[in-house]
């Protein structure tokens, strides 16, 4: 039996979570065992803040209609989204001038330095300015909406022209559901390094004190790469986990193993390439890469709407 339930989670507690609406004439809501899976949160536009289909609908429409009219495109962020969207711009409207700023000395620096030499040779391809070694200085109050072209100054003194920046500057940790944990049990629940919650290889709370509270995905501070791969691989670790804590009260057995980070990016609309970094536990010393051409301009959508058993004949279904 499960049961849904439509809320906020405002905090955690030891053995139930606060709501912040009632449900079942209560705004608590107990638990034998919790799953934390709240994720992270990317800069606008990746992330939307409202709830309503038909508004985040409205919103992504004005930020389309926004890129469609700047003649120049500034990107701060040389990880997966930054580049992705770099190089699909340029693709798609390859008369604008599209610039990606990284801040370190190559972009996609989790992994090894084979995967941006792949990226730097399709920004060369394509005509998408690379700059390494420099941020994007953000202003207070946020760059100008009604002025265009605008100065957009680097951290290195450079000063760039653009109708619009797009920032894509990572991932920031949804934590604050356990903040009254961790006041409890200063950094014991966050990891005040980086935000995420700590847990144990079983992914139960690193905190002793809370074996029935697990967390997962890229919330939970694992080591592993924060991707789709990993986290449908802890889940199954969580959900056998929690089955043997449920089944008088075993010792969970499964533990999370990190591999070597990989990911699938694209580089622009058609190319892409699968690459993974070496495991140096299975004795290898460079990278799997497979380069693609095989992209479509809605990623295929209609295949996943066919695996969820969804017969999908018209475009506008998408919509409803």
């Amino acid at each position: 039996m499960h049961q849904i339930v439509q809320a906020y989670v405002l905090s955690v507690q030891p053995d139930h979570v606060k709501l912040d609406r009632k449900w079942q004439s209560s705004d608590v809501l107990p638990f034998e065992y919790l799953a934390i899976a709240t994720g992270t949160k990317l800069a606008q536009p990746a992330s939307i803040e409202h709830d309503e289909k038909s508004l985040s609908v409205e919103y992504l429409q004005n930020h389309q209609n926004t890129v469609k009219a700047a003649k120049s495109i500034v990107i701060a962020g040389g990880g997966a989204v930054g580049v992705q969207m770099a190089l699909d711009l340029k693709e798609l409207y390859p008369d604008k001038k599209i610039t990606l700023v990284h801040s370190r000395t190559r972009v996609m620096h989790q992994f090894i330095g084979e995967l941006h030499r792949i990226v730097e040779a399709r920004c060369d391809k394509l005509g998408v300015d690379l700059i390494t070694n420099s941020r994007v200085v953000i202003p207070p109050l946020g760059f100008p909406k009604d002025k265009a072209p605008f100065d957009v100054e680097l951290t290195t003194g450079q000063i760039l022209k653009a109708d619009l920046v797009i920032r894509a500057t990572g991932q920031t940790p949804n934590n604050s559901l356990m903040r009254d944990l961790d006041a409890l049990d200063p950094a014991t629940i966050i990891n005040p390094m980086n935000g995420y919650v700590r847990v144990k290889p079983t992914l139960q709370l690193a905190n002793a004190k809370y074996p029935n509270i697990l967390a997962l995905g890229d919330i939970a501070d694992t080591g592993a790469h924060k991707a789709a791969r990993p986290g449908c691989a802890q889940a199954e670790v969580l959900a056998e986990n929690i089955q043997s804590l449920l089944e008088g009260g075993q010792k969970p057995l499964k533990e999370i193993q990190v591999d070597p980070p990989a990911i699938h990016l694209t580089l622009g609309i058609k190319e892409n390439v699968i690459f993974c970094d070496p495991d140096k536990l299975k004795g290898q010393t460079e990278p799997e890469i497979w380069m693609q051409e095989d992209g479509q301009e809605d990623l295929d959508v209609k295949s996943q709407w066919d695996y969820m058993g969804k017969t999908v004949d018209n475009p506008r279904e998408y919509h409803l």
